[in-house]
């Protein structure tokens, strides 16, 4: 995601350097998965099935789909296809722009997005506050939680670093939607709420993607990993979404 440019405007917001890159993946720890994007290019799916990390196979995949109000990530609808062709778990996410009418966000988001029984939830990337006070942005992340929910009827997940978290979305209305936490190149969390998934480096390696990679655990075993995900068709998607529908 796009947390490198966050880390640039905020230096103390996550711990990684040159000397933590060489940090294993965190031990304890089965159920392995990526995140990407265009920035990956072309990627060998058929390779990326039979990847491992840890020495356990990647079970899920959280894939770009939507950013602010009218942006597509241009690879997304053949990533989405071929991650499920073989055999991952797969999600789809959205990168929230502040500055942008959030109901505009959510309509980009399911426009672009259908979502069938066994994908995991969608993700809402949230890594900038823009000139929003945090009154202001917590109001637009949670309209576009609130509309996707209604949409898909699942909870979306929240993605964010843990010091943004704490410092722009710690009221208890957010504890009730699964938590993504980003904290790089440490080998344990401090953050001591409750969490699902943990992006723990940005410089994976993986065989079939070209360069680096975000690379994520889940908190749990894939038997819990699979009870995340839509559990029936989302009986929004067969008709016509409106921002101001009931």
């Amino acid at each position: 995601m796009l947390l490198i440019a966050y880390f640039v405007w905020n230096p103390f917001s996550f711990r990684w350097g040159v000397s933590g890159h060489n940090i294993p993946p965190p031990e304890g720890y089965h159920v392995y998965g990526l995140d990407i994007s265009h920035y990956q290019r072309r990627i060998d799916w058929g390779k990326v099935e039979h990847a491992t990390i840890n020495e356990q196979p990647l079970r899920f995949v959280f894939i770009k789909a939507s950013e602010g109000a009218t942006q597509q990530d241009t690879n997304f609808a053949s990533n989405f296809e071929q991650a499920g062709q073989h055999g991952f778990l797969r999600g789809a996410y959205h990168y929230f722009k502040p500055k942008v009418d959030a109901e505009q966000q959510a309509q980009n988001f399911i426009s672009h997005v259908t979502l069938h029984v066994g994908d995991l939830p969608p993700v809402l990337d949230v890594e900038e506050v823009g000139n929003l006070t945090n009154t202001e942005l917590q109001s637009a992340v949670l309209m576009w939680l609130t509309l996707i929910e209604r949409h898909y009827g699942i909870k979306p997940i929240i993605y964010t670093g843990y010091k943004f978290k704490l410092q722009h979305l710690s009221t208890p209305v957010f504890d009730d939607y699964p938590y993504w936490i980003a904290h790089y190149y440490v080998k344990e969390l401090e953050y001591t709420g409750t969490w699902a998934f943990w992006q723990y480096s940005d410089r994976g390696q993986i065989d079939g993607i070209k360069g680096n990679v975000d690379c994520n655990i889940f908190n749990g075993d894939l038997q819990q990993l699979t009870t995340m995900t839509l559990q029936r068709e989302p009986q929004a998607a067969s008709r016509r979404w409106h921002p101001n529908q009931q």
